[in-house]
Order: C-alpha cells, then sequence, then structure tokens
C-alpha cells in the first residue's frame, strides 16, 4: 500500500529543487556565457545523486513507498539528468551522441506514455533492474564528465559513456516493449474490461 507522504520524499523534494535550480543555473551560463554560478552547479548535481540515492534507500529500508514519491522520483531524475547531460555536452565534456541517446530515449518513452493515455489505458510504470541500472550509469557518466571537467581532463572516460548508452537503449527497449504490452493486452485480459 503506498502512503500519500514519508520521510524519503524530503530527500525526493530536495533533490528535485536541486536538479531545477542547476537547470536554471546551466540556463544561466549557456543564456550570459558568464560563469559565475557554474561552480554551483557543480555542487548541486552531486548533491542530487546522493539525496536521489538516500530516498531510494529511505524508501526501501522502511518500506514506504509513497504516491509523491512514486511520481515525483523519475521526474526529478529526468530533470537533473537531463540537465546535467545538456550542459556537459554544451561544455564539450561529453559527446553529443552520447545526451542524444539519452535526451531522444526520455522524449519516445513520454510520447508512448501520451499515446497509452490518449488510447484510454493507463500507465503503471514498473522499475526494472535494467532502467536502474541505466540511471545508475548515466549518473557515474556525469560525474566522469564532471571530474574530467574538474580536473581539466581532456575528455571523460569512454567507458562510462559507452556503458551508460548500452544501458539507456536497452531499458528504452524494454520499457518500450512494457507500453506496447498495455497497449495491446493478452485476450483474457481484454476481454474482463
Amino acid at each position: 500500500m503506498l502512503r500519500s507522504y514519508t520521510a524519503a520524499d524530503l530527500f525526493t523534494i530536495g533533490n528535485a529543487a536541486c536538479g531545477t535550480i542547476a537547470i536554471f543555473l546551466c540556463l544561466d551560463y549557456l543564456a550570459t556565457d558568464n560563469r559565475r554560478f557554474l561552480g554551483w552547479v557543480f555542487v548541486l548535481l552531486p548533491l542530487a545523486l546522493v539525496l536521489d540515492v538516500l530516498d531510494g534507500y529511505i524508501a526501501r529500508s522502511r518500506g514506504s513507498q509513497s504516491r509523491l514519491g512514486a511520481f515525483l522520483d523519475p521526474v526529478a531524475d529526468k530533470l537533473l539528468l537531463t540537465s546535467a547531460f545538456v550542459t556537459l555536452t554544451y561544455l564539450k565534456v561529453i559527446p553529443f551522441w552520447l545526451t542524444a541517446v539519452v535526451v531522444s530515449r526520455d522524449l519516445i518513452l513520454s510520447v508512448g506514455v501520451l499515446v497509452i493515455h490518449v488510447a484510454g489505458g493507463t500507465v503503471h510504470p514498473a522499475p526494472t533492474w535494467i532502467g536502474k541500472t541505466s540511471t545508475v550509469c548515466q549518473m557515474a557518466a556525469v560525474l566522469a564528465a564532471m571530474l574530467s571537467f574538474f580536473f581539466r581532463v581532456a575528455a571523460m572516460p569512454q567507458f562510462f559513456a559507452w556503458l551508460a548508452a548500452l544501458f539507456t537503449v536497452a531499458s528504452g527497449l524494454q520499457y518500450l516493449m512494457q507500453g506496447l504490452k498495455q497497449l495491446n493486452p493478452p485476450a483474457g485480459v481484454a476481454g474482463r474490461t
């Protein structure tokens, strides 16, 4: 049973706040080319990653998942990772192709959810180990890129880029298959509605 609000939600809200503020600071940098607040992005993004890990750990260890957390956690992750990938690509620290893979997968999945909703269905996303691994690999790629930028290393380690791309594509295909099953339920299930 999902609760309406839990202690883990505070970490999720903190994660979302850090991600949102980081997005606005990135937009400020992209619009003005002024690095005055860019340092804060490199504080907020790792903080948001830590808060994301903590909210999941607390929710699972206490068995206290909530409706708010179930909705807000994936949204906060997407805000955080999209802003990080776009900013680090603009800074030429993450290759464009990787950002294109990550953002394209999220856009395709969002359109899929919209199609299912318009078709009269409801989406009940079920997290999978591939999806969770994809998020971890994306976060590792962002952290590797940030360390690369901070320590003035020429390029982020390609291992993290390829690993993130592999799991991003795999999770996208897995979620796509889940969505197709929701659009075309088995005959026995379809007859009950």
